[in-house]
C-alpha cells in the first residue's frame, strides 16, 4: 500500500544540503510517496503540514533537533506520524529513539513504518522533544549562530563553551513543584523530556521519552571552573550524585527569576522566564527501529 509523505528537510542543517538522492530512492523505493514543497523553512514546517495534512499520511523531516522542534506543533496539531533523517549537528532526538545516524539507514526505518508514541515537553507556549533550559545552555544557544554549527559541528559547541564558562555567574531562580517553592543559586536549571541533549549529554541516566516524567536538575557550582568537573557525570547522566547539582522527576513545574531569562529547547531560543513546564503524554508518533 503505498503511503504520502510531506518531507521536509532543512537545507541549513549541517548535513542538510547532503541529504542523498539515495535516501530519497529507499523511501521512493519502500512505497512511500513524496511531496517535496519548493520553499520551505524550518519557520513553515508547522504550517505546511497542516496545509497537507488531508493529502498526506506522513511527515518526513531533514535535519536537527531544531528541524524536529519546527515541526512538533504540526504534528501535535494533525497527529500525523514522523519520520526522521538525522543530518543536523547533535542530532540528540535520533540518539535518544536510537535511530541510525546514516541517512539511508534511517530512510529504511521509516519504510519498515514501526511508530512509538512519545511525549513532549512543554514550555509556556513552546514544546520540545529533549531537554529546556535557563541560563548557561541558553546563553551557549544565543553565541553559537547556524553558521558556526554548520562550519565546526560539535567542536562548535565546546568552543563556544570553554568561552562562555569563564563569563558565567549564578543567579538566584524560584523553582516551584509539587505544591513547593525551592530557591536556588544557580548556573543553569534543565528540564529534560528525552534522554539525550547538547551533542550527547544525558538528562538522567534512565531518562525516557514516554515515560511522562521531567526530569530536573540544577547545576549549583559557586564557580564555573567547578563545572568542568561535572563534564563526565553529565556525560553519563550521573550528574545528580554530585552534592552541588539538585535533581528531581515531576510533571509540571514553574520557574521564576529576578529579571527575564531566556528558555532553550531543543536548541533554540523559545521564550523567557517566568516559565511553566509541563509534560503531554503521548503527544508524537516517530518511526523507529525494533527494540532489540
Amino acid at each position: 500500500m503505498t503511503r504520502r509523505a510531506l518531507v521536509l528537510i532543512n537545507d541549513r542543517a549541517r548535513r542538510g544540503a547532503q541529504v542523498s538522492q539515495a535516501s530519497l530512492d529507499v523511501l521512493s523505493q519502500g512505497g512511500i510517496d513524496l511531496l517535496r514543497p519548493s520553499e520551505a523553512t524550518p519557520d513553515s514546517y508547522s504550517e505546511l503540514i497542516r496545509e497537507h495534512r488531508d493529502d498526506i499520511d506522513l511527515v518526513i523531516v531533514g535535519g536537527g533537533d531544531g528541524s524536529m522542534n519546527a515541526a512538533a506543533r504540526g504534528l501535535v496539531d494533525t497527529g500525523l506520524p514522523l519520520g526522521i533523517l538525522p543530518c543536523g549537528t547533535a542530532n540528540d532526538l535520533a540518539r535518544t529513539l536510537g535511530l541510525p545516524v546514516d541517512c539511508e539507514a534511517a530512510a529504511q526505518v521509516i519504510v519498515a513504518g514501526r511508530a512509538m508514541a512519545v511525549d513532549l515537553g512543554q514550555v509556556n507556549d513552546a514544546y520540545f522533544f529533549n531537554v529546556a533550559s535557563v541560563g548557561f545552555s541558553a546563553r551557549l544557544a544565543r553565541s553559537l549562530t547556524a553558521r558556526a554549527k554548520k562550519r565546526w559541528g560539535k567542536l562548535g559547541y565546546a568552543i563556544a563553551s570553554v568561552r562562555l564558562l569563564s563569563e558565567s555567574r549564578p543567579f538566584t531562580a524560584y523553582i516551584e513543584h509539587d505544591g513547593s517553592v525551592e530557591t536556588v543559586r544557580t548556573i543553569q536549571v534543565s528540564v529534560g523530556n528525552g534522554c539525550f541533549y547538547g551533542g550527547g549529554m544525558k538528562v538522567a541516566e534512565d531518562a525516557r521519552p514516554d515515560d511522562g516524567m521531567l526530569d530536573v536538575y540544577s547545576i549549583e557550582v559557586k564557580h564555573w571552573m567547578h563545572l568542568l568537573a561535572l563534564g563526565p557525570a553529565l556525560r553519563r547522566g550521573t550528574h545528580g550524585r554530585s552534592d552541588s547539582v539538585r535533581t528531581y522527576r515531576t510533571t509540571a513545574l514553574a520557574i521564576r527569576t529576578r529579571r527575564p531569562h531566556e528558555v532553550n529547547a531543543d536548541g533554540e531560543l523559545v521564550t523567557a522566564t517566568p516559565a511553566e513546564f509541563r509534560v503531554r503524554r503521548a503527544a508524537v508518533r516517530v518511526f523507529v527501529p525494533p527494540r532489540g
